[in-house]
């Protein structure tokens, strides 16, 4: 038994005093358990709801009673449920979204064409472009089989879209339709201003349509914006269903595919996990390009960096200690800063050179206007899922703040990136090394990766360009590393050092005399590679720390304008998070990306030889 009258209208004209008429249909329509949607504008109303035939009749008047809406004209079909499940009166700017200024269908609208004239068209073969301006998943259920499709995801794409239809159609008559009719109220006058001649609008749209002419000329059924998602000519529910994420409506067999998740997917939007990561990982990476287009260390800032004061310091002078702590940076220097009152304690109170220190006090060297130097932000995301991110690291870029380096840095974009989530980097590359790293999601799963780092248990290969030939196609160096630093920063290999270990593989040994090695750190002391090379007499191409001959540079981290340090990361073998067995992630197109190694390509120089 058909129990509810489901009712569709809207009326364009002038309404004021939204907010009281809103107030006032809410509570008319809940106290006569009328369900569904009522959008009320200036520029009219749009409605949509159901409830028992008295409730709607009444309702029907009471709107009639406004002021200009007098010849409201709904459109009437019976269903045996509520397809609703809730009312609501909302204020729009518009009651049916365009969002072109100038169309207003109060004071103009297209010439209207009857259903009974549009049939007669039809049989009679005329000429004209049918055009459905509804969204491709509402044509999918069924529309007028000569008709164009606009080919909308929503119809304030139609503007775009319409700019798009071949001039030649502009001569000849065109008959706009839709659901209900209001969207031609809109679509039609928008045509006629981009130059379109003879534009109708099917009054009624469908539903009126179906009301005087069936099926006549129509293919499959209407989509309705309610629980019924569609009817037949014969105005009455079909079977149909629709998927809520794509909005697609949905036969009896496809809602029983294997694929139709309710509220999740459907066979026509359904996605592999791997499917969805990769579209997850490239809306990443436009994200982070997006964030990083103005580099944001590049507009100049307040920045207090905090130096926390170890043991060894505790009781010296505030000048003593930063000349312990960072004994590259002059002492007048210093003196200078503290004078200056750049020098302050956790409370960002001033301290003098001459005040004592205390072990684990933060001291705070503030810089009023900071502009960080110019980093490569050309960050790509591989991979990523709950736990972890595999990235590409560009050079020069760091990936802590420190020094110079606070906003342009590897942390803080990818902090921007994830926000709320601030991702942990599971182990680091120099600012000057590109390729694979991995970063953690969370402090817990940061603890996991890390531990793996930390114990030797993540296989990693790097490709290094060297100067020289070395004579053995395999070799390694084991000679320690300290753990104090040159004057510069840089580590360097003394007896009492720590243990390290890498092993190397010529790959090709090039007629410029370099070479291409494959690197493989057994440990992972800060500056390893570049180190052991050093002392081996093979210093990296494009090292400007450690240098031929053994001499030591004076450069930490590249300018953008710099040859690069031909130093990159290309593979990683590791146990994930989330995972029981060991994956690889392998970097395998970094020689044809010339941002890494410029024009210091391996497989442009010369010939080859290889091992």
């Amino acid at each position: 038994m058909l129990e509810f009258t489901n009712a569709s209208a809207y009326f364009f004209t002038p309404l004021t005093e939204l907010k009281p008429l809103r107030n006032r249909l809410l509570t008319e329509c809940r106290d006569r358990s009328i369900k569904g949607t009522i959008l009320l504008s200036t520029e009219g109303i749009n409605l949509f709801v159901a409830g028992k035939r008295e409730a709607i009749e009444w309702l029907v008047g009471s709107i009639r009673s406004l002021p200009g809406l007098g010849n409201l004209t709904p459109k009437l079909s019976s269903s045996a449920e509520q397809p609703f499940t809730r009312m609501l009166v909302r204020i729009k700017k518009e009651i049916i979204a365009f969002g072109v200024e100038g169309i207003n269908p109060g004071t103009h609208t297209s010439p209207r064409i009857s259903a009974k004239e549009l049939k007669q068209w039809l049989d009679e073969g005329k000429d004209f472009t049918l055009l459905d301006t509804r969204n491709d998943y509402e044509v999918k259920l069924g529309t007028f089989s000569r008709a164009v499709a606009i080919g909308t995801r929503h119809f304030r794409d139609f503007p775009a879209k319409a700019q798009g239809l071949p001039s030649a159609l502009k001569a000849k008559p065109m008959v706009t339709f839709c659901t209900g009719g209001i969207r031609c109220e809109k679509a039609a006058p928008y045509l006629e201003t981009q130059g379109f001649e003879n534009v109708y609008q099917l009054e009624g749209g469908i539903l009126k349509y179906f009301e005087e002419c069936g099926n006549a000329h129509y293919d499959g059924d209407c989509f309705v914006f309610d629980q019924r998602v569609g009817l037949d000519p014969s105005l009455n529910e079909t079977p149909n269903g629709q998927c809520f994420a794509c909005l697609t409506p949905l036969s009896a067999s496809e809602m029983s595919d294997s694929r139709y998740q309710i509220g999740r997917s459907c066979p026509y939007c359904y996605k592999t996990d791997g499917e969805r990561t990769k579209l997850q990982v490239a809306k990443r990476n436009e994200q982070i390009e997006a964030l990083t287009a103005e580099l944001p260390g590049s507009a100049p800032y307040q920045h207090f960096r905090p130096l926390s004061v170890p043991g060894r310091f505790a009781g010296l002078p505030l000048l003593q200690f930063l000349q312990g702590i960072l004994p590259h940076v002059p002492s007048e220097q210093w003196a200078k800063d503290c004078s200056e009152g750049r020098i302050l304690n956790e409370n960002k109170e001033r301290l003098t050179a001459d005040s004592l220190v205390r072990e684990g006090e933060r001291i705070l060297y503030f810089t009023p206007l900071q502009v960080e130097p110019s980093v490569n932000p050309r960050i790509v995301i591989l991979y990523e899922d709950e736990a972890m991110i595999v990235l590409r690291k560009p050079a020069p870029l760091p990936v802590h703040p420190s020094g110079r380096f606070n906003r342009n840095t590897l942390k803080h974009f990818l902090d921007l990136a994830y926000s709320p989530q601030k991702p942990h980097a599971a182990h680091r590359l120099d600012a000057n090394t590109t390729g694979l790293m991995v970063a953690a999601r969370t402090k817990r799963f940061a603890a996991a990766l890390q531990t793996q780092f930390e114990k030797g248990e993540v296989e990693k290969h790097y490709l290094a360009l060297v100067h020289g030939h070395p004579p053995d196609n395999t070799f390694n160096c084991e000679l320690p590393i300290s753990e104090q630093t040159l004057d510069v920063g840089a580590r360097f290999c003394a007896p009492d050092g720590l243990a390290s270990r890498t092993d190397f593989r010529v790959l090709f040994r090039l007629d410029d005399g370099t070479s291409l090695l494959e690197v493989m750190p057994l440990t992972g002391r800060t500056n390893q590679i570049r180190v052991h090379l050093w002392e081996l007499g093979y210093p990296i191409v494009g090292d400007q720390m450690y240098l031929p001959g053994r001499r030591q540079g004076q450069v930490q981290t590249n300018r953008l304008d710099d040859d690069p340090l031909c130093l990159h990361a290309y593979r990683l073998k590791f146990r994930p998070p989330l995972q029981t067995q060991t994956v690889v992630f392998e970097d395998s197109d970094f020689l044809g990306a010339p941002f890494l190694w410029g024009k210091r390509n391996p497989l442009t120089i010369g010939s080859q030889t290889a091992f």
